[in-house]
C-alpha cells in the first residue's frame, strides 16, 4: 500500500540541523515560529484564531533512520521506539500542541515551536480541552 501526503505549508524558525530543536516545545514556551500555510488552503483557517492552542502534524523531513530500541535523553533504560517521542520513526510524523498567537493571511504566528526551518506541515486540527485526559 502506498500513502501518499502533499504539504499544506511549513515551518519558519530559527532551527536547524546545527541548532537543533527543544525536546518538546512546551518545554520552551516562549519559543516562537511561524507556519505558512500555502494561499490554495488559505480559507481553511477561517476561525483558527480562536483557537488558543492548535496541533500541527509535519513531516520530520530531517529523519532518515529508525531504530526499534532508543534511549531517550535522560532515561536510564532502553525503550521501544513506540514508547518514546523518538523524532527516529518508520514513518517521520511528527505533531506539536503549539500556541496561536495571531493568524495574518497565510500566516500563523506561534510559540512553543520545536520544528526545524522549513518543516513541511501536513494537517492543523484545534487543541480541543477534552484533549487533555486526566
Amino acid at each position: 500500500m502506498v500513502i501518499e501526503y502533499h504539504p499544506i505549508g511549513e515551518f519558519h524558525t530559527g532551527h536547524s540541523s546545527e541548532t537543533g530543536t527543544p525536546r518538546q516545545g512546551a518545554l520552551v514556551p516562549d519559543n516562537p515560529g511561524i507556519i505558512e500555510i500555502y494561499p490554495e488552503y488559505q480559507e481553511a483557517l477561517k476561525s483558527l484564531e480562536e483557537c488558543g492552542y492548535i496541533i500541527v502534524l509535519y513531516h520530520m523531513h530531517m529523519s532518515d533512520h529508525w531504530n526499534a530500541l532508543v534511549t531517550p535523553p535522560g532515561a536510564e533504560k532502553e525503550l521501544g521506539l513506540f514508547a518514546t517521542r523518538s523524532p527516529n520513526r518508520p514513518n517521520s510524523i511528527g505533531f506539536s500542541v503549539i500556541k496561536l498567537l495571531r493568524v495574518e493571511g497565510t500566516m500563523l504566528y506561534l510559540n512553543g515551536v520545536d520544528a526545524f526551518n522549513g518543516t513541511p506541515v501536513l494537517d492543523i486540527k484545534p487543541w480541543l480541552p477534552f484533549d487533555n485526559f486526566n
